[in-house]
């Protein structure tokens, strides 16, 4: 996944989600994927899904059963 990809998928999220403190970073030593942040906060991972020549983008979230105690 280069920088441009990164940046267009950004401003996907960052639209979809009316969220501009969404950021999408490379990960060290990893091309397939990057990290999804608010801000500072990790929320998940970004992967490449480039089989068949067809590229997408598949989303990962973990929610803990700690995250969801009020």
């Amino acid at each position: 996944m280069n920088k441009s990809e990164m940046a267009k998928v950004e401003r996907y999220l960052r639209q979809t989600f009316a969220n501009h403190a969404i950021r999408v970073v490379g990960r060290p030593k990893k091309d397939d994927s990057a990290e999804v942040y608010i801000g500072e906060e990790f929320i998940g991972v970004l992967f490449l899904d480039d089989e068949d020549g067809d590229r997408s983008f598949n989303f990962q979230m973990a929610i803990l059963d700690t995250d969801l105690e009020d």
